[in-house]
């Protein structure tokens, strides 16, 4: 009997925890970190051709109503494909000192509220069988819920 079939029935605490830990470790490993660094790399070519600028630029009016500097925006649109890959864009701006402390506490409700929407669309809502009509609806939602949260976040940080 190999020790992850004597493990798997055992009601002993420790063992349970320790079954668990490995699932957790390669979650981290297989799904977590490949879309943070993706999201850092990305971070970093933007800022390399200039492109974060311009981004902050054009964003910097829309993002100024949640306090935020134009370049988060970015945080936002990647958490939109992966709440992950959001906050590995996140962490990379907060390096850069493109956003501070403040921002980033601002963003985080806005990450997971908004967060992995295009994945979600196929796993759930397909599954589910919710009629394609109501999707957009439903994304529109969490959008206007993340802009909600953005708000408070600005007067409470």
């Amino acid at each position: 009997m190999s020790n992850n079939t004597k493990t798997a029935g055992s009601n002993n605490p420790f063992d349970i925890f320790v079954v668990g830990a490995r699932k957790g470790f390669q979650i981290a490993t297989n799904n977590l970190m490949p879309n943070v660094v993706m999201a850092y790399v990305i971070a970093e070519i933007l800022n390399l051709v200039g492109a974060m600028q311009f981004i902050g630029q054009i964003f910097a009016p829309l993002m100024g109503i949640f306090g935020l500097p134009g370049e988060a925006v970015t945080v936002l649109l990647t958490s939109w494909l992966s709440s992950s890959a959001g906050t590995g864009i996140a962490v990379s701006l907060l390096a850069k000192g493109i956003i501070n402390g403040t921002h980033a506490t601002i963003l985080i409700p806005a990450i997971f509220l908004i967060g992995s929407q295009l994945q979600y669309m196929g796993r759930l809502l397909g599954v589910a069988d919710v009629p394609q009509k109501y999707w957009p609806l439903l994304m529109l939602a969490s959008v206007i819920n993340a802009c909600i949260a953005m708000i408070i976040m600005r007067f409470i940080a």
